[in-house]
């Protein structure tokens, strides 16, 4: 009887909360529901941000201090354990058009809050590369490949500014979770830090996304962009936003000459962005600047991201995508170029506002191309090839860094090599064309 009761409980739990929610969504009666699909996405990005670069980068001395590992050693664990997540981002994308964004979301959710609790207790270095792969994984490849895949099911023709909203949030994860955690540790310690980011998934990113996520708004009785269904009920008549777009499947997409040159050019950001803020802390103070200005960097960058991203999905909605990506790939060679001359607060502060902008501009330029090249219908699929790839860029990032710091004792000859990636990537995609198909016929 005793376990009976604890059941019956715990469904009653779950049905108090199953209520609350349906009365929360009838409330919105009036909302469309595509906004609330854009809170939830928006926090799923929040909340990758344990297993993005910018927060494991305030976790790297701490590990080298503790354990006398070189820094040579775990940048090659983060990059092992990158490359390898990289791989299963592909398994990720056709999951989630076969599972479903709601199961999809809410399980990543957990499986994340699992990975940092590993990474809580690591004590070698083959420990810390299943952890560095689980939460790069979770976090940095799935818990942004699906709400930037979710989204774009619900807007066609805003998609660029309200995809600003996703790239918002990860601006304010950049700038909140390195200050917090530099608190964390130091007051409770580095294994503490990633015990409290794990409770925060299990206990509020795993719900939302299970009680709010909806598939597709045509679920609802609904269109995208809110639209209004033309008269007699077909979809298929001028205007109607869904069908602007042609529907590729990833077998098509890969024949085509467009997408793998984009692919490259927007993986050059990955890899050395991430290799840039993987080493972020060390390139500052081995200029002389504090821990703290290098920290507040982040923040100083996040505030950039907030103010630049609206304007980019401004401009991703008016210009020529592949002219913004352009834009976009230049500002990442000034940004890495720049961090060569950073020696004192002001000039900090001056890095911080160049790499929000170019974050904010790649960012969302990412989010934007594929659907704007390739229609919604398999974006889920897709993203995951591109997140894959992604993800194995940003792998190769850390390692040459921490190579040459320890080959050079600097990191001068690395940065110079790194910036003329994204301006060859620049030039590039200038000569991309929007993909169009072969119309067959009888």
């Amino acid at each position: 009887m005793p376990s009976g009761d604890g059941t019956n409980k715990g469904n009653g739990i779950v049905r108090k909360a199953e209520a609350l929610t349906g009365r929360l969504v009838n409330g919105l009666q009036g909302v469309y529901y595509g906004w609330v699909i854009v809170a939830v996405a928006a926090l799923g990005v929040f909340m990758s941000g344990p297993g993005q670069t910018y927060s494991v980068s305030t976790f790297i001395d701490p590990l080298i201090a503790d354990f006398g590992w070189s820094r040579a050693q775990v940048s090659g664990m983060y990059s092992g354990g990158t490359l390898a997540a990289g791989f299963l981002m592909t398994v990720v994308g056709r999951l989630v058009d076969h599972k479903g964004y709601r199961t999809m979301l809410t399980a990543i959710a957990l499986f994340f809050a699992c990975a940092l609790f590993f990474m809580s207790g690591v004590q070698s270095l083959t420990a810390l590369f299943f952890g560095f792969m689980m939460i790069r994984t979770f976090g940095q490849g799935s818990l942004t490949l699906i709400p930037n895949a979710m989204v774009p099911q619900w807007f066609v023709r805003r998609r660029g500014r309200v995809m600003s909203v996703l790239a918002i949030a990860g601006a304010a994860s950049s700038a909140i979770l390195p200050l917090v955690n530099i608190q964390l540790i130091d007051g409770m310690g580095w294994r503490f830090a990633w015990i409290f980011w794990g409770c925060i998934l299990a206990l509020v990113m795993a719900p939302i996304a299970w009680y709010f996520t909806r598939e597709r708004p045509e679920d609802l009785g609904l269109l995208p962009d809110n639209a209004t269904r033309p008269s007699g009920g077909s979809s298929s008549a001028p205007g109607f936003s869904g069908d602007e777009e042609e529907s590729w499947d990833v077998s098509e997409v890969l024949r085509t000459g467009a997408f793998w040159i984009v692919l490259c050019v927007v993986s050059i950001p990955s890899m050395v962005g991430t290799g840039a803020q993987f080493h972020h802390m060390s390139i500052l103070t081995e200029n002389g600047v504090s821990l703290e200005v290098a920290a507040a960097v982040f923040t100083v960058a996040a505030i950039a991201r907030v103010c630049i991203t609206p304007l980019a999905g401004y401009a991703c909605d008016h210009f020529r995508i592949k002219f913004v990506i352009a834009v976009g790939m230049m500002m990442q060679a000034v940004n890495l170029s720049y961090m060569l001359f950073v020696t004192s607060g002001a000039s900090a502060v001056a890095l911080g506002v160049i790499q929000g902008s170019r974050m904010a501009v790649l960012q969302l330029v990412n989010g934007v191309v594929w659907p704007h090249f390739f229609g919604r219908r398999y974006l889920a699929s897709i993203r995951g090839v591109t997140t894959m790839a992604m993800v194995i860029s940003s792998s190769l990032g850390p390692l040459p860094f921490g190579l040459g710091y320890d080959i050079f004792g600097g990191y001068y000859e690395v940065l110079l090599l790194m910036t003329a990636l994204p301006l060859l990537g620049g030039v590039a995609v200038l000569f991309v064309q929007r993909p169009k198909k072969v119309r067959r016929t009888v």
